[in-house]
């Protein structure tokens, strides 16, 4: 059993930040394929905002819920992009989804990325097989709460939830994208990883990492 503190998810934000910034130029590129080039610009601006907010964040008084609000508000702040409105919901479910804890156990931890994957499911619309980071979050999240039911342990749970949202982002290239800026390709969008499941795969394996 884990207990993850408002420390140590500020510390899993700063992580994520870390990871998408090394991975900008990637996911620009990826986006430059089927997009505007900028997912990865938006995406080290959103979570860069987030790191800067929680920085001054009091981690001995702010509860999980505390942070988890400001990570959204502060995202969708910076980024103009798609992809703001998307993790501002995803971090305010998460922040619902664990409210009331002071520390979050294991449980806590599934329940809190089985919101966040619901909450861009629900914001974006979309539905697996469209081309879109649901492409990689849905799997991840039922990947993660199929292994915590097996008893598995939190990093085993996590790693569970990468490596489906490695597999979800590397089925996006032999989709033809329904959402989004990428749809107007059509046929062409073919052959290309979605950028958005690309940077969630970023995403997770950073919590992974931090987490586990």
């Amino acid at each position: 059993m884990t207990a993850i503190g408002t420390t140590d998810l500020k510390r899993m934000f700063d992580a994520i930040a870390v990871s998408i910034e090394a991975d900008r130029d990637r996911l620009c590129q990826l986006d430059g394929v089927i997009g505007d080039a900028d997912h990865g610009i938006a995406m080290a601006l959103g979570f860069g905002a987030v790191r800067d907010a929680l920085a001054s964040l009091d981690a001995a008084t702010a509860e999980p819920t505390v942070l988890l609000n400001t990570a959204a508000k502060s995202f969708l702040n910076a980024v103009g992009a798609s992809c703001g409105p998307l993790y501002a919901t995803a971090f305010m479910r998460a922040a619902s989804a664990v409210k009331g804890k002071a520390n979050l156990e294991d449980a806590d931890l599934i329940a809190l990325l089985q919101a966040m994957a619901q909450g861009i499911k629900d914001r974006g619309k979309a539905e697996v097989g469209e081309k879109t980071m649901v492409d990689a979050w849905q799997p991840a999240a039922e990947a993660a709460a199929a292994a915590h039911a097996a008893g598995k342990s939190l990093p085993e749970s996590l790693a569970a939830a990468l490596a489906a949202a490695e597999r979800g982002a590397e089925a996006t290239k032999d989709m033809v994208a329904a959402k989004g800026r990428s749809s107007r390709l059509g046929e062409r969008s073919l052959g290309h990883m979605d950028p958005g499941a690309a940077s969630a795969v970023t995403v997770i394996a950073a919590m992974r990492n931090s987490l586990a």
